[in-house]
């Protein structure tokens, strides 16, 4: 048996010949999680929550791991973050406008991803394929190319009369795949949708980029277990996908949602 404790934190992952590769992290300590697939692994709560812009102890988590003072002030849960076509930074208007140069006033993609269904989102150019991967997309294809936030956020927001821009997680947990769309053909079809001044934006690459993740075993009714009803959470490790961790009797941990939390995990070697 072996453990290690710390805050945990968004699994990293990278994408090498379309496979993905996890690590979880504990106040900096890195564990390979593909590893562990098959095994038999216990999450511990040890009690304490930490914010993870200050560190300060907060009773409550908001925003995925931010303590409240930081969740009102942050750059980082500015409104534009849910809403890009709100950003003002190009304005001259943000909460940090150093932050917003290297988050907002940088290029940005509007993106196709598929799952169950066709998704439209927005990302910085910097978090391909980091953003498709943390949604659980299996396929996903750049459909415009911006200067900055605010303008990809207006194709977005554009687009959602034609398409969603949510992922359904039970879906994805049960890997539930709209397996007959082709989105090179789809993409094709939205460029048509679009107005003549936001189609200048159009990406010319046309690369379907696809995505496999480890995993053993899907889920069949998949329910949500978390540190706030659980402070013990132990099962195999069936697989990874998205943020999730799928555990046996049909339960996924969501460990973005738990950023900040103190955890100890244990592997039973």
């Amino acid at each position: 048996m072996r453990s290690v404790q710390g805050n945990i934190s968004k699994m990293k992952t990278a994408l090498s010949e379309s496979e993905v590769y996890y690590k979880l992290t504990f106040s900096g300590q890195e564990i390979d999680v593909n590893e562990l697939i098959g095994r038999s692994i216990s999450l511990n709560f040890l009690g304490k929550i930490n914010c993870v812009k200050c560190g300060a102890e907060t009773n409550k988590s908001f925003s995925q791991g931010f303590c409240y003072k930081c969740f009102v002030s942050a750059p980082e849960t500015e409104e534009c973050v849910l809403h890009p076509e709100k950003c003002k930074a190009h304005f001259g208007i943000a909460r940090d406008i150093e932050f917003a140069q290297s988050h907002c006033l940088i290029p940005h993609y509007v993106y196709l991803a598929l799952s169950s269904s066709v998704k439209v989102g927005v990302t910085r150019s910097t978090q391909i394929p980091t953003r498709w991967i943390d949604q659980g997309a299996w396929k996903a294809v750049i459909l415009a190319e911006t200067p900055n936030r605010h303008t990809a956020g207006i194709i977005e927001v554009y687009l959602k009369n034609h398409l969603s821009d949510k992922t359904n997680w039970r879906s994805l947990l049960k890997n539930e795949l709209a397996s007959d769309v082709d989105l090179f053909s789809e993409k094709k079809r939205i460029i048509e949708l679009l107005p003549s001044e936001l189609k200048k934006y159009v990406s010319e690459n046309d690369e379907v980029l696809e995505i496999n993740y480890p995993v053993n075993e899907y889920l069949i009714k998949p329910k949500t277990v978390t540190f706030d009803k659980e402070k013990n959470i132990s099962g195999v490790l069936k697989g990874i996908k998205g943020q999730y961790l799928l555990l046996d009797d049909d339960r996924a941990f969501n460990v973005r949602r738990h950023s900040g939390y103190l955890t100890e995990l244990v592997v039973n070697d």
